[in-house]
């Protein structure tokens, strides 16, 4: 992996990952509007994603 310029992408389930930014996103993921350096992209998913269960399933959880 380089160390280009990256962004913080979600899907649908809410799970993040980083994407390049001069690439197009994959179907289903969706840019946050996040741009930096890969690092800086995983300490701002660090702090943002607390939940890890996938959307679906935490609106099944009482």
């Amino acid at each position: 992996m380089t160390d280009g310029p990256m962004r913080v992408v979600v899907n649908d389930e809410e799970q993040y990952s980083i994407w390049w930014s001069d690439r197009e996103l994959p179907p289903g993921w969706s840019a946050t509007g996040f741009e930096g350096p890969r690092q800086e992209c995983l300490d701002h998913i660090a702090t943002v994603w607390t939940d890890l269960r996938p959307l679906s399933v935490r609106n099944r959880t009482p």
